[in-house]
C-alpha cells in the first residue's frame, strides 16, 4: 500500500508536490498573483523563510525574517478574491486563520503584487 500524498497547505485540493512543491524548490515560478500568494502561505505553514524573502519584492522585502521564533499554528486558508489590475499588477484578498498560545486570530489582508523579470512578488498589503 503506498502513502496518501501530502496535502498542499494552500488549502487547493491537490498534492503539496503538483501544488506548492515545485514553486517551493525553485522548479517553476508562480503563474499568477493568487499562486504566488497560496506558496507564500503554504512557506508560513512549512517555515520556509527563504523563499518568502525571496518572493518579497525587494523594496519592502524585510531584511530578516526568523519564523522559527513564534509558536504560530497556521490553520487554513480562504481566497476571498484576486484580479489583475494590469499587466504588472494585481491583488489578492485572503483570510488566514491560525492559533498562537491556543488563542484563534484571522489575518484578513488585500495583498499588492508585481510581476518583474517574468515573476511575480509581494510587495505589500493593507489589513482588513
Amino acid at each position: 500500500m503506498s502513502a496518501k500524498p501530502l496535502a498542499c497547505p494552500c488549502g487547493r485540493p491537490a498534492a503539496y508536490d503538483d501544488c506548492c512543491g515545485p514553486l517551493h524548490s525553485g522548479v517553476q515560478k508562480a503563474s499568477t498573483a493568487e499562486a504566488l500568494m497560496r506558496s507564500r502561505y503554504s512557506a508560513y505553514v512549512l517555515k520556509l523563510a527563504d523563499y518568502l524573502r525571496a518572493t518579497w519584492h525587494v523594496s519592502t522585502r524585510p531584511g530578516e525574517l526568523d519564523l522559527h521564533a513564534d509558536d504560530c499554528k497556521w490553520l487554513g486558508l480562504e481566497v476571498k478574491a484576486h484580479g489583475r489590475l494590469d499587466a504588472t499588477h494585481a491583488t489578492v484578498e485572503f483570510v488566514a486563520r491560525y492559533r498562537v498560545a491556543g488563542r484563534g486570530h484571522r489575518l484578513h489582508e488585500i495583498s499588492r503584487f508585481v510581476c518583474e523579470d517574468a515573476g511575480w512578488f509581494y510587495v505589500d498589503g493593507d489589513l482588513r
